[in-house]
């Protein structure tokens, strides 16, 4: 029985979730320029010529890689501006942000790493900056959300939060089994969204 568009459209998102999951490992372990498309074909189980029939080569995966990274962003702010209150608001980017990175706390290494490349680094400072850009577009968000709650500085509460916030996501990607993450993150939305 020949397989349903649906299916094909679930197996072929599975097998880039693989290889962009093998992607992600493999940069974080010897370098976006020492990983070859033979090494991630290999570490995600699959063959070179389906990895290609999915990606042109390394930089179309990355692309695809930071991408999906910006969406997942402005998801999670679409998704707590649709909540009614700020505290709402700020609770829900707090939890999204915590939980994400204490499931997959590489990834937030992995895309920390980019966005601090050196300038000189001409074939990939330019996914440096989209990640850069859509985190400050981001961050007026959610500034606009900190002057509803009425804040005397918004803008200095915001950057305040979103230091705190990144701290806590840093230090969970870099030592998550010994990090209590919960306790944080019900310390944070105590202090900010009291």
């Amino acid at each position: 029985m020949p397989r349903t568009p649906e299916e094909n459209d679930r197996i072929r998102q599975a097998s880039k979730e693989k290889i962009r999951a093998a992607a992600i490992e493999l940069f974080m372990k010897q370098g976006y320029y020492a990983t070859s498309i033979s090494a991630i074909a290999k570490h995600a189980g699959i063959s070179k010529g389906l990895l290609y029939s999915y990606y042109k080569g390394k930089e179309e995966l990355l692309s695809e890689m930071v991408e999906a990274r910006r969406s997942e962003v402005v998801e999670v702010m679409e998704k707590a501006a649709e909540l009614e209150t700020p505290g709402e608001q700020i609770k829900y980017i707090v939890n999204g942000a915590i939980d994400t990175i204490h499931k997959n706390p590489e990834i937030h290494r992995f895309y920390l790493h980019l966005q601090t490349l050196p300038e000189a680094d001409e074939e990939l400072i330019k996914y440096s900056h989209l990640l850069i850009k859509e985190n400050a577009r981001q961050f007026e968000l959610q500034c606009e959300i900190f002057e509803k709650m009425g804040e005397k500085e918004p803008r200095q509460r915001s950057l305040y939060f979103s230091s705190v916030l990144q701290g806590i996501m840093l230090m969970i990607s870099t030592y998550p089994q010994k990090f209590p993450a919960e306790e944080l993150k019900q310390q944070i939305i105590r202090e900010f969204c009291s």
